[in-house]
């Protein structure tokens, strides 16, 4: 299973989210066609961009709690400062594609980042 998850701020667009994806997934050789998931916060997972971006790209959405995202927060690579003061979590894409990778999830590197939005991805069985 291949995730994206994504962190973004409230004023990005959904053409901004689908082209931070598309980037991340870049990075990686990875074509659009074999991602299987859109990840993130539970409080944004169903805000109109986010479910923008599942549709166009015809994936599914996972909703990731607070506390999922905190259990992963170890094996995140990079921290925002700014989600640490919102949240207390380091990172909202690179832990949200690490909850819905499942346990045994990796993520294939750092998240890439836009003005308004941040993408990880991560490989795994799901959970």
């Amino acid at each position: 299973m291949i995730v994206a998850g994504v962190g973004y701020r409230r004023e990005a667009s959904a053409d901004e989210i689908e082209r931070i994806v598309r980037m991340a997934l870049g990075l990686f050789d990875l074509p659009v066609e074999r991602l299987d998931a859109l990840a993130t916060e539970s409080e944004k997972a169903t805000e109109q961009a986010f479910v923008e971006v599942a549709r166009r790209l015809s994936v599914r959405f996972v909703a990731c709690t607070v506390d999922d995202l905190d259990r992963v927060a170890g094996r995140v690579l990079t921290a925002s400062k700014l989600v640490l003061a919102a949240k207390g979590l380091p990172s909202i894409a690179e832990a949200s594609a690490l909850v819905a990778a499942g346990r045994e999830g990796r993520l294939l590197g750092t998240r890439v980042a836009t003005e308004h939005a941040t993408c990880a991805i991560a490989i795994g069985e799901g959970r």
